[in-house]
């Protein structure tokens, strides 16, 4: 099958980027699978297992897909006719009132039932990207791993989580002076600012970690976060929104919207298995996985059937809620 990923960013991810990753490793599992991959993707991009081609955003969509294309898989919603059988999955939140392809996929359960659809794909990774485990590693903080400056991922309630229990934490992705919350100063020295990290220095920040401090107070649509974490050994403490619920039971963390159950819970740490965290990570939630799922899409799609029986829609009663955390 010849198959054409698309997507406006640059890859791959050299630091965070969600979707850069996901779509590297759908790409990389494709073409292990025996099938050929091309990107459409932004300029200055590399790959060494499928074509690369420039988007251009001055030219429609259509007219720069591949001719010997199967089916297109794209990572953002398109307004356009394309001529090819296509998927679009939607990675992030959507506004009130957006409308989708009915060949639309969803990256979690809630993801889609909050857009009135049952159709979703898990995120998956390529663990063998996240070098040898030793699982005995010394642990030394907990961890943040979002962008701290942004105010729906909560860093200001990991914060106080980790005041509460009197542990440290780390925090991977954010500074320590920050103007993009207006001005933000912390002050407080068990906190440790490490900024946008990845590769190597993010593995070995993970592996020293204790668990996973996430807050967030949004609905999350998936959460790299939680995975990632988990493969280290790392249990979550968060909150019960969005994917959290799904992703997280009780052998791989603890949900709840109290400060105060958070930072009791932390205190019994040692209560984790950090090798069944790890194995649910690896088993549950590898690229090889999302591959064979998003083929048995594809498969549907250029059967001539739709993944949706209706075209998802923002669904305002499930989205708009609000979120507590105390």
């Amino acid at each position: 099958m010849n198959i054409t990923i698309v997507n406006p960013s640059k890859i791959p991810a050299l630091l965070y980027g969600g979707t850069e990753r996901v779509i590297w490793y759908l790409g990389k599992e494709m073409a292990k699978l025996g099938h050929k991959v091309t990107y459409l993707v932004a300029a200055g991009s590399v790959c060494d297992f499928a074509n690369v081609r420039a988007l251009n955003n001055q030219l429609p969509l259509n007219e720069q897909i591949p001719e010997n294309t199967d089916i297109v898989h794209f990572n953002f919603p398109v307004n356009e006719k394309i001529s090819k059988p296509f998927v679009t999955t939607i990675h992030g939140n959507s506004s009130s009132g957006q409308e989708f392809d009915i060949n639309t996929i969803f990256v979690s359960k809630n993801h889609a039932e909050r857009h009135n659809s049952t159709s979703y794909v898990y995120n998956g990774l390529d663990w063998d990207d996240y070098g040898k485990l030793d699982l005995n590693k010394e642990r030394i903080y907990f961890h943040f791993l979002a962008n701290a400056a942004w105010k729906v991922k909560n860093l200001k309630g990991a914060m106080k989580i980790c005041s509460l229990a009197n542990e440290k934490l780390a925090v991977l992705g954010g500074n320590r002076l920050n103007f993009k919350m207006g001005f933000r100063l912390t002050l407080n020295t068990d906190i440790k600012f490490y900024g946008m990290v990845g590769g190597e220095k993010k593995m070995e920040l993970l592996s020293k970690s204790k668990g996973l401090i996430f807050p967030v107070l949004w609905d999350e649509p998936f959460g790299l976060a939680l995975i990632e974490s988990m493969y280290f050994g790392c249990p979550v403490f968060g909150t019960p929104y969005g994917a959290l619920s799904e992703i997280v039971n009780n052998e791989s963390g603890f949900l709840s919207d109290k400060a105060d159950d958070i930072a009791e819970a932390i205190k019994n740490i040692d209560t984790f298995d950090r090798k069944i965290i790890s194995d649910y990570a690896v088993e549950n939630f590898n690229s090889k996985r999302m591959a064979i799922e998003y083929l048995k899409r594809y498969e549907i799609v250029l059967s001539g059937k739709t993944l949706n029986e209706t075209k998802p829609i923002y669904n305002q009663e499930l989205n708009q809620k609000i979120f507590k955390f105390s």
